[in-house]
């Protein structure tokens, strides 16, 4: 990490702002998957979410294992992302099968972005966490990829479901950095 300037929050309060985030993202990530497999039911893609559901699954426990590990506190806004994950993934869901690929696009190049920042601001000190990181990061970008192919960018308003997704996850972001 690079050296603190005056008014920076101390590298113990960092850390745990990384943790919590990204706990917090996962924890989103899951409930978004398990939206979608609640309304598609039986579609063609449904073993292709229900192995993504099941990655960010491993990434969401991973995540509550470091932060029991590392004292640190889940986000005070758990509950919100509970039933705003969940309504982002039906939602979409309900939209066909296009949208719910055009989510999944739209939040893992968002968190593509923040995973990157994050492993970039991780010295040597965290190699641990910032390995950990790097492969969900890579993770991420395999189901963004696989949205790809599932013809996300054939999602009905596809442009305007994905930047509006797109802001809500970085607003979730900072949000769940600070609360």
């Amino acid at each position: 990490m690079r050296k603190p300037l005056p008014g920076d929050t101390p590298l113990e309060e960092r850390i745990a702002r990384i943790i919590r985030v990204d706990q917090a993202g996962e924890y989103g990530a899951k409930r978004i998957y398990d939206g979608q497999l609640a309304v598609l039911g039986r579609s063609k893609s449904v073993e292709t979410i229900r192995k993504m559901a099941d990655q960010e699954l491993h990434h969401m426990e991973t995540f509550d294992r470091i932060m029991n590990e590392r004292h640190v506190r889940p986000t005070l806004l758990s509950p919100i992302w509970h039933v705003a994950g969940f309504a982002l993934g039906a939602g979409t869901a309900l939209m066909g099968e296009k949208a719910a690929m055009a989510c999944t696009e739209a939040v893992e190049e968002v968190i593509d972005e923040h995973y990157a920042a994050q492993a970039a601001e991780l010295d040597d000190d965290e190699a641990e966490l910032r390995e950990t990181i790097e492969r969900f990061r890579a993770d991420e970008l395999e189901h963004r990829d696989t949205a790809r192919a599932h013809d996300a960018a054939g999602a009905p308003g596809y442009d305007l479901l994905t930047a509006g997704i797109k802001a809500g996850s970085r607003l979730a972001i900072w949000l769940s950095t600070r609360f």
